[in-house]
């Protein structure tokens, strides 16, 4: 299930592409789905397409800043 505020999507990936992500997620201590979207975020900002990462807690906060 995709975490609240995601968006979730099916991506068919080559294998071999699929274990380096692995392999660089585990040395980044990153899961490999956090991989994938550091790598994205990585590659829009080279392209000046920057999109600013929400703040975790503000994300999990509701309004007036009250857990939800």
């Amino acid at each position: 299930m995709a975490s609240p505020g995601k968006k979730s999507f099916l991506l068919r990936v080559d294998p071999h592409l699929w274990e380096e992500i692995e392999r660089l997620a585990a040395q980044e201590l990153r899961s490999a789905n956090a991989q994938v979207e550091y790598l994205l975020r990585e590659a829009l900002a080279r392209r000046g397409r920057a999109v600013a990462a929400k703040d975790r807690k503000a994300a999990e906060q509701g309004p007036g800043g009250e857990p939800s």
